[in-house]
């Protein structure tokens, strides 16, 4: 093979194993005079980003995390990176899907008791912000066998966990396990937790309301006191 050839071949191959930068995670121009919102989570989320953004277009400006968020003891660990020194009116976040999954072990990769406690420890480093807070519930695993293994019993336990958190705190809920689980077959993947293009599309609705009532509620005048 002449040495022309197996340079394209090479070059080709090179090209394909870089793997093409996912726009969610594209740094975005704001509007400015718009409020700021923040959306931290996992797979989940990043298919929703984008069309929450296209909803709230010239609402607020919509920005998320670059990465995948992972489990809540990664979010504990990078959360000063993440929040940075700017200003956030609002921030929707959530952790489980990975926290919940279950390793060659069969245990799962953070327990429900470290998992409550880094989320007192997340929510803390939130309030922090000033930012009105969102918590999105996890959404449902299917029935049957997933990859990697996720039990539809431990998303209940789990978001449970949670939301004993939230409430103790404050903090709004987005609940789009409950949004979810009955059109499961219409929005979701077989066999997969991930959601379909039209199924990210209706968790973003979903999403928008949250934060469309969050910005409304940050806007609200203080009620007056005598």
């Amino acid at each position: 093979m002449k040495l022309a050839a197996i340079l394209i071949l090479l070059s080709g191959a090179l090209a394909c194993s870089q793997a093409t930068p996912n726009p969610v995670y594209a740094p975005i121009t704001e509007q400015p005079g718009l409020p700021r919102v923040l959306i931290i989570g996992d797979s989940i989320s990043v298919g929703y980003t984008l069309p929450v953004r296209k909803q709230l277009a010239g609402v607020a400006n919509v920005l998320r995390i670059p990465v995948n968020a992972g489990t809540s003891g990664n979010g504990v660990f990078q959360m000063d990176a993440w929040l940075g020194k700017e200003k956030w009116d609002a921030i929707h976040f959530n952790f489980g899907l990975h926290d919940l999954k279950r390793l060659s072990d069969g245990e799962p990769q953070v327990a429900i008791e470290p998992y409550e406690r880094y989320l007192r420890l997340f929510v803390k480093r939130l309030q922090a912000t000033g930012a009105k807070l969102i918590w999105a519930t996890t959404t449902p695993v299917p029935e049957g066998p997933v990859a990697p293994q996720r039990k539809p019993e431990d998303v209940v336990a789990y978001n449970a966990a949670a939301l004993r958190v939230m409430k103790e705190n404050g903090v709004a809920i987005d609940d789009l396990y409950a949004f979810a689980l009955p059109r499961l077959k219409e929005i979701q993947h077989p066999a997969n937790v991930h959601f379909t293009n039209p199924g990210s599309e209706a968790l973003a609705t979903q999403v928008v309301a949250a934060i469309r009532k969050a910005l409304a509620e940050t806007r609200a005048p203080a009620p007056q006191t005598r």
